[in-house]
């Protein structure tokens, strides 16, 4: 189990903090690669929304098959197939735009891959981490998203530019084969004994605030080994799941949108060269890695010290990341400099990340057996947000040129921005009015 010093799960949660973050380095990387060479040669906003796009319907039909497979075959295994299979597809296509359809088979299966990702890494947390430290091992865990998104905005226009387009893909699939090559060699399943694993991983849960039934069901139940079966008839009908996959799909769609046409808004709004921009540009990747972690301290910290029930922590949080970051996207359009745009999308992302950790450690907190099966039909509604979203904004962007407006103006990219607005105070009052820290799932 390693030392005592530095406990096997610390690697496990550290090993699967650079998993997310080379995933998105691959996600942003595509996207700044892809529109360098599709401008290049005169793609127009729709086929360029198409093929962004194309990413999500792979990532949504394997969101909850992922949940299943990390269920039955064990998270560590799919997640080192998963991601060797991605890693391989960038490593071998070509990134020519002038071939779509090999494009678009590409990005499906880069998705299909990358959809078993997300599911297997709960699969693991739920094993590894005990019920205190879980919201800042997940907001860990998913705050390298955000870093892998702030490096691959850093980084990946000047290879572009110095290197071509090609390079991010040839870069993206080296990073993946030795991230694969340090889970293959570091990561473990948790242990097996007669032991409660919260005992043998040298950890309790006594600073958790449970009843004592609740307790012995989590000891008894933190092996995960065989489960009994998957209640989706539950599932499906819970109103706290139905709460969670409202949020997923609002966070995902303000975070797609941002992602794959933040440069188009800089490049074609603001007309700012990207790689004119320097290291500013990483600035709301970054501000999420940060508040991410900040929320997951502060909720440790409230359910810890009893300060606030798991309940009201995840609320809290929640709602204050959404209701902030729909005032900085509603008003993200009307900042016409670098700066101001900056500074909104950095607001916007940061409160979205800390909001995660209501929704997103909520998965654990209702059914952590099941955990790695709800992060699946979860993330498969934040999937296709991306798939609406990232479309969606393609075709209201080609729709304002139509109408003769230019895209340089506030008015062209107001309902952009607006949509994920609306939609956050929306579901804010959705995890208000039907979530809960309670365990729903034995």
């Amino acid at each position: 189990m390693g030392s005592s010093r530095f406990p096997k799960r610390y690697l496990i949660v550290f090993l699967t903090f650079i998993c997310t973050s080379v995933c998105y380095i691959e996600r942003v990387g595509f996207s700044i690669a892809y529109t360098a060479a599709a401008d290049a040669a005169g793609v127009n906003q729709t086929s360029k929304g198409v093929i962004l796009s194309t990413f999500y319907y792979g990532y949504a039909c394997s969101q909850v098959p992922g949940g299943w497979a990390a269920q039955k075959i064990g998270g560590r295994r799919v997640l080192l197939l998963s991601f060797l299979l991605w890693s391989l597809t960038c490593a071998f296509v070509p990134l020519d735009p002038n071939r779509t359809m090999l494009l678009v088979i590409a990005r499906l299966l880069v998705g299909v891959a990358q959809g078993f990702i997300f599911p297997s890494i709960h699969t693991v947390l739920a094993q590894w981490v005990p019920p205190h430290e879980r919201s800042r091992s997940v907001s860990f865990t998913t705050s390298g998203m955000y870093l892998g998104a702030a490096t691959g905005m850093l980084m990946l226009p000047s290879l572009v530019k110095y290197r071509g387009p090609q390079s991010v893909f040839l870069a993206e699939a080296a990073l993946g084969a030795m991230w694969s090559l340090l889970w293959f060699s570091y990561a473990v399943d948790p242990p097996r004994s007669e032991h409660p694993k919260a005992t043998a991983s040298g950890f309790g849960e006594s600073l958790l605030p449970m009843k004592g039934s609740s307790k012995m069901k989590v000891e008894n139940g933190v092996h995960f080994t065989k489960s009994p079966t998957i209640p989706w008839k539950r599932i499906v009908i819970s109103l706290p799941v139905w709460a969670i996959v409202v949020n997923n799909f609002t966070f995902h769609y303000a975070l797609y949108v941002l992602m794959n046409w933040l440069p188009t808004y800089f490049e074609l709004g603001l007309e700012i060269s990207l790689q004119e921009m320097g290291s500013s540009k990483m600035m709301p990747y970054l501000n999420m890695f940060i508040f991410s972690n900040i929320g997951g301290v502060i909720a440790d910290h409230l359910v810890t010290r009893r300060i606030l029930s798991i309940t009201k922590t995840r609320k809290l949080l929640n709602t204050v990341g959404f209701i902030v970051a729909s005032l900085a996207l509603m008003a993200l359009p009307y900042f016409r400099t670098s700066g101001g745009a900056l500074f909104c999308s950095s607001v916007a992302l940061g409160f979205l990340a800390l909001g995660r950790a209501g929704f997103a450690v909520n998965h654990m907190d209702i059914a952590p057996r099941y955990a790695g099966i709800i992060m699946g039909v979860s993330n498969t509604a934040g999937t296709l947000a991306g798939i609406i979203g990232v479309d969606l904004t393609g075709r209201l962007l080609e729709a304002a040129k139509d109408a003769q407006l230019d895209l340089t103006s506030p008015e062209s990219w107001t309902a952009v921005f607006s949509i994920p607005g609306l939609l956050c105070i929306f579901s804010s009052f959705v995890f208000l009015a039907l979530s809960t820290g309670e365990r729903i799932f034995d």
